[in-house]
């Protein structure tokens, strides 16, 4: 295994934060946020959102008064962690940055989940302070504060409460001289058995994948301007329309409410951006959506999440003309390791490596597999998560000296890029956003009617992959049309919209090895009602 991995090395390293020329003392907000002000450029716009405006010199200002505001009216102190549960508005740049400002840990939280997540996360984390939007309240308030002893405010994102504690603090605060390996903050990531796990990212991280994907592929600048459908709070929104646009004093363009085809559309009519970047369920949708829409500001669409079909490529470049750069990252390296290019784009595939990072395959005795064949998917790269909070063993298993890996199986051509062959564990990628087929299969046997199931992913008809529901009922029970959807309405309830079953197909038995262990590889084979 040693020697395996020496191997490995001997491939090349990849690019570190110090040979970025990141210091050893730096703090993230003041490298995103004050430094366009001390070097001329406050008075570009920073922010856009609906009719609102900011500056990055009123970004400065509110960065640090609401920083100030954690530290003296809350005592907020370095490394105390600050959960984010906002829709995509300029609150969520002043909280996030604000908070890291004071060596503070905003952790982005995933709007679309249950309370219970969010009891989880704010007992996992212990965090002492939450800013939440007025429409994501309610799922707050629906925990017992009893169940989160360690919450100690809760602040609404918009309201008088938000602008007074603005208003409260001291606009001249210094940025805490954290060191550039000190954590940051945090993104939770979803796993196998669906229990959300906290990636601890470091101060030198987004700086890491602004240098080497938004500079090294996209090619930002500062007069690009950048709208993301997928939203703030993923490790890839974060980047789109955060930190990226913030790294070369370009423009972030936000979109607060659900990114129907006609919303989107209409910020891309009215603010015109350079750069746009989805995922490719998203592509799918503004392809459905009739109509002649303008889309010649743009300069290049990116899309990850999950793989981009072919086709979709080709039907979005046929109608609007823009090509679209589909590549893989993850919340744990924060943001894209491998893409495709402009001048270099193969549909279909997850693209090259990018410059900075390194990619091996593998095979189960973790030596490398010849080219054309399909192998565990590593990476190496410095904007790797330090480890996951709370999680020692799964951190041992995942991150392994400088590697770590993804959980993806892949093959690579002879002209060097990468193509996705599914994944290693069960878990489905939906609209970009993990789904844990056992957290679903425990939501359905919650009904009456169901005795056991298993759910595996299923391609839609263009070609993206949802959940499906193979259903034994109990014995007299009748699979009926009007019950599979109440099934879906079941899971709906109980869990997030997006990891609800597309479909729900009744079968007699489910196919289990001789140790009653599910098969999930025989359910493709089995005939589906939809």
């Amino acid at each position: 295994m040693i020697v395996i991995w020496h191997k490995l090395g001997q491939m090349g390293s990849a690019i570190s934060a110090a040979s970025l020329g990141v210091p050893p003392v730096f703090n993230a907000a003041a490298h995103f946020v004050d430094r366009h002000v001390r070097d001329g450029r406050g008075a570009a716009v920073a922010i856009e959102c609906g009719d609102e405006r900011v500056t990055y010199a009123g970004l400065a200002e509110r960065v640090a008064r609401f920083g100030s505001a954690l530290r003296d009216v809350f005592d907020v102190r370095p490394e105390e962690r600050v959960v984010l549960l906002l829709v995509d508005t300029p609150a969520f740049h002043v909280a996030f940055f604000g908070a890291i400002r004071i060596g503070a840990v905003p952790i982005p939280t995933n709007t679309l989940w249950k309370t219970a997540d969010y009891r989880h996360v704010l007992n996992d984390s212990h965090a002492r302070v939450a800013i939440v939007s007025p429409e994501l309240l309610p799922t707050i308030e629906a925990i017992d504060r009893a169940d989160v002893p360690s919450l100690r405010h809760v602040v609404v994102a918009g309201d008088a409460s938000f602008d007074d504690l603005i208003a409260r603090g001291a606009a001249d605060l210094d940025a805490e001289p954290t060191s550039r390996d000190a954590p940051a903050f945090w993104l939770y990531s979803s796993g196998s058995t669906g229990a959300p796990k906290g990636c601890v990212h470091l101060q030198h991280d987004m700086v890491v994948c602004a240098e080497l994907f938004a500079k090294g592929v996209l090619g930002i600048t500062a007069q690009d301007r950048c709208f993301s459908v997928a939203k703030l709070f993923f490790a890839y929104g974060l980047g789109n329309a955060g930190y990226f646009p913030l790294a070369v004093g370009a423009t972030a363009i936000l979109m607060p409410g659900p990114p129907s085809a006609a919303a989107v559309f209409a910020t891309i009519a009215r603010h015109r951006p350079t750069i746009f970047s989805s995922v490719p369920t998203g592509f799918a949708m503004l392809l459905a959506h009739e109509g002649t829409f303008d889309l010649s500001s743009l300069r290049l669409a990116v899309s990850a999440g999950e793989a981009l079909p072919a086709a979709l490529y080709d039907r979005f470049k046929r109608r609007f003309g823009v090509d679209i750069l589909d590549g893989i990252g993850s919340t744990e390296a924060l943001h894209m390791f491998m893409s495709n290019r402009p001048g270099a784009i193969r549909p279909g595939s997850s693209g090259l490596v990018v410059p900075g990072y390194e990619a091996a395959i593998l095979d189960e005795a973790k030596r490398p597999v010849s080219t054309g064949e399909t192998g565990d998917l590593w990476i190496s790269g410095d904007s790797v998560c330090a480890a996951y909070w709370n999680q020692h063993d799964k951190t041992k298993a995942t991150i392994q000296g400088e590697w770590i890996r993804t959980g993806d199986r892949y093959s690579q051509d002879a002209d060097g890029f990468y193509w996705y062959g599914g994944r290693s564990d069960d878990m489905l990628k939906v609209g970009g956003q993990w789904v844990s087929p056992v957290e679903v299969e425990s939501a359905l046997v919650a009904h009456d009617a169901v005795q056991e199931c298993g759910v595996i992913g299923r391609e839609d008809a263009d070609a993206l992959v949802k959940p499906i529901a193979f259903v034994v009922l109990r014995s007299g029970v009748e699979g009926t049309p009007a019950l599979a959807t109440e099934l879906q309405h079941f899971v709906r309830a109980a869990l997030p919209e997006y990891k609800r079953p597309r479909w729900v197909t009744f079968v007699p038995e489910l196919p289990r090895t001789a140790t009653g262990k599910l098969q999930r590889f025989k359910l493709a084979a089995l005939k589906s009602d939809g």
